[in-house]
């Protein structure tokens, strides 16, 4: 007899494990719970909308910097045309094809939220759905910070930010990480008077501190407001009539006509207490090959290891092979991360360890950046690594379409490439990548 398969939520990090499980094995019966939208909250409600929303501005953004092109550029954004864009890429919030895409691999969707009776049964929609194998995959949602008055307020998370159907004339957004910075840009690029409040010392507290400075200098150039080491406990928020009002606590009050919470991610572990799973505050504890427990997997965000589309699905490739019994570990040595702000600002494998040797190179001592835009922007590619061992740790690159030609670094550091090989090899002429040549060949010395 087949093995069940029940999988627990429907995004992203679920459809790959499906898709690859329904591969490796013709015959296993899947069932896939999902109380949502197939395809989760990066389809819909993160990655795919707020990148389409950051993408006309960027282009005429970047064609008021090349010369030619700036002179054929008037008037503003057909911000309509953006929104409509947005609408096609999220399917105007229709998952019907998804459903068709799950009927084809012979996987059955029940529209409900799952929770776990006892080990062995999930109940669903009025209905037991007993299981041999059960994927959790449940994602994570937006977390609020503990800031006076918020709780009472009708704020904005990223789900609203990126299905907002008009541009607000002002926005106070609170948190300056991915998320925050991505959805700042984008709005004041669409038209809306933004300011931004960070509790860190730094933008992008997790990225490089002179790609945070880069960004920083580029949202104040543009007109953001930016305001940094804004604790918490000595923020206030609330209502001022008609407009949400933040109070500072070294600074004039913000007042907005919106009000965006974009501090963090929590992960969604409810309905599974008769598992007795170790889950902690970054969620459900796995091993190597993201076993949670006896025949319970989990996979994605869920797992809080680390909050990317990417990462979700390649572990629910991993998790596809352990549950159809072939050989599987996840390797986390060289995840990428893309901030789609303009500069982008992409990074992988390890930063900070102490004892690693750093070389870079700015991106406009390339011949690139002379036939790309006038007046040349600073970036940068900054390679780490470990001498004892001559070869690639982390990198870090801050430039146009960056998270495009970072690709041959996450492979660098994940093949253990030595610097030797790294620096003799050929990088196309021109192009932004020939950094990597030069700061690869300091490192190799």
């Amino acid at each position: 007899m087949a093995d069940r398969v029940v999988v627990l939520g429907g995004g992203a990090t679920a459809q790959a494990f499906v898709a690859a499980l329904r591969k490796l094995d013709a015959d296993v019966e899947i069932t896939l719970v999902e109380r949502e939208l197939v395809g989760g909250e990066c389809s819909y409600w993160a990655c795919m909308p707020s990148k389409t929303l950051l993408r006309s501005p960027e282009v005429v953004a970047a064609a008021k910097r090349a010369p030619g092109a700036a002179e054929a550029v008037d008037g503003g954004l057909a911000v309509n045309r953006v929104l409509w864009w947005r609408d096609q890429v999220v399917s105007d919030y229709d998952d019907s094809s998804q459903e068709t895409w799950l009927k084809e691999r012979r996987i059955e969707l029940v529209r409900a939220s799952g929770t776990v009776r006892e080990p062995g049964v999930v109940e669903a929609a009025g209905r037991e759905l007993p299981y041999d194998k059960l994927v959790i995959a449940t994602g994570s949602s937006s977390a609020a910070p503990p800031i006076p008055g918020l709780d009472e307020l009708d704020y904005w998370t990223n789900r609203e930010a990126t299905g907002a159907k008009e541009v607000p004339q002002s926005l106070v957004v609170i948190g300056g990480g991915a998320v925050g910075c991505e959805l700042s840009q984008a709005w004041s690029r669409l038209g809306a008077d933004v300011d931004l409040v960070h509790v860190s010392e730094r933008l992008l507290p997790r990225e490089d501190p002179e790609a945070s400075e880069l960004v920083a200098e580029a949202f104040r150039e543009e007109g953001i407001g930016v305001y940094l080491c804004a604790d918490t406990e000595k923020i206030a928020c609330a209502r001022s009539g008609e407009r949400f009002r933040v109070e500072l606590p070294d600074a004039e009050p913000l007042e907005a006509e919106r009000l965006l919470v974009a501090t963090g991610r929590k992960p969604n572990v409810e309905g599974l207490e008769p598992l007795g799973l170790q889950i902690e505050k970054s969620g459900i504890k796995v091993d190597e090959r993201l076993r949670a427990g006896e025949n319970v997997w989990a996979i994605g965000d869920v797992t809080g290891i680390a909050l990317f589309t990417h990462v979700g699905k390649y572990q629910g490739r991993v998790a596809a092979r352990d549950v159809a019994g072939k050989k599987a570990y996840a390797e986390y040595r060289a995840i990428p991360a893309v901030v789609f702000t303009d500069p982008q600002v992409a990074s992988v494998g390890d930063t900070k360890s102490e004892g690693l040797v750093t070389a870079s190179r700015a991106i406009d001592k390339t011949s690139r950046t002379s036939t790309y835009e006038r007046p040349k922007r600073s970036g940068f590619v900054k390679l780490f690594a470990r001498p004892d061992r001559r070869a690639l740790a982390g990198a870090v690159a801050v430039g146009p379409e960056a998270g495009e030609w970072l690709g041959q670094l996450t492979l660098a550091i994940r093949a253990e490439v030595p610097l030797d090989v790294l620096a003799d090899s050929i990088q196309p002429y021109p192009t932004f990548s020939e950094a990597i040549f030069f700061a690869a060949r300091e490192l190799a010395g």
